[in-house]
């Protein structure tokens, strides 16, 4: 589904490389998760995956089920399938909820949308999402709280139907409650879509307890250090990431 091979990446006119030839193989059907402390490129690592301007693919390839994508730009990624829930989901003031979708589903699809099926779709997104349906007619993310903006996120993944998912720092911004009710929607997304694959970026290991992944992996000064499973996420919780640096000092897993 996704091939990374010894990807380096900087900020745009800055010398400084966030990533530092990192490689990264997710197959159909994958939850992989991206762990790591603060600064360590992992925000940096979903950008360039979706081919955010502000930065710049040095050297390496990012390959999207076989096709390498590394300069092509945001909205053609988007198009092929690649979907990014955004940490912090921009407002748009003046384009509604609903006019946003509509466009990037026809978009995606390349036909126009039949207006009395989309808002069927979205009416039922929303009610297993726990939204209030005047949202369909507010800007875009404007007045929403943290919550609506994450469940917005979801709602736009239900109704554009991704085949690869990056959800960056998706716990942020959420309570208990609302965690579950995202989760569990992302979830029955899986359930019906098997060949779709997951990308989280984590601080903690919450999230994975409600979406199980596959593989753990630890991100430190710009490349994959360490992959394990949930009980690496685990180990983390409770020792820190030090514990990471002593593992690899004595040539574990690296």
């Amino acid at each position: 589904m996704l091939e990374i091979n010894n990807l380096n990446v900087k900020l745009k006119n800055s010398d400084k490389e966030i990533l530092k030839d990192l490689s990264l193989l997710i197959k159909p059907g994958e939850v992989h998760a991206i762990m790591g402390p603060n600064g360590t490129g992992k925000s940096t690592l979903s950008k360039a995956i979706m081919g955010h301007y502000n930065y710049e693919v040095t050297s390496g390839k990012i390959k999207f089920m076989g096709e390498d994508i590394s300069s092509l730009d945001v909205s053609d990624r988007a198009k092929k399938g690649i979907f990014l829930c955004m940490q912090d989901p921009t407002v748009i003031d003046g384009v509604s909820n609903s006019e946003f979708i509509r466009t990037a589903k026809s978009e995606i699809i390349n036909e126009k949308v039949n207006l009395y099926t989309f808002i069927k779709d979205m009416e039922s997104a929303m009610d297993d999402l726990s939204l209030n349906k005047n949202m369909l007619h507010r800007s875009l993310n404007k007045g929403f709280s943290g919550g609506e903006k994450k469940k917005n996120e979801i709602l736009q993944l239900k109704v554009l139907k991704p085949k690869f998912i990056i959800l960056d720092e998706l716990d942020s911004g959420l309570d208990v409650d609302s965690l579950r009710i995202v989760c569990k929607n992302i979830n029955d997304y899986l359930e019906e879509n098997k060949d779709t694959s997951v990308l989280i970026i984590t601080h903690y290991p919450r999230i994975l307890e409600y979406i199980k992944p596959n593989y753990v992996h630890i991100l430190n000064d710009g490349n994959i250090k360490y992959t394990g499973d949930m009980k690496l996420a685990l180990e983390i919780e409770k020792n820190g990431y030090s514990m990471i640096n002593e593992m690899i000092g004595n040539g574990v897993n690296e």
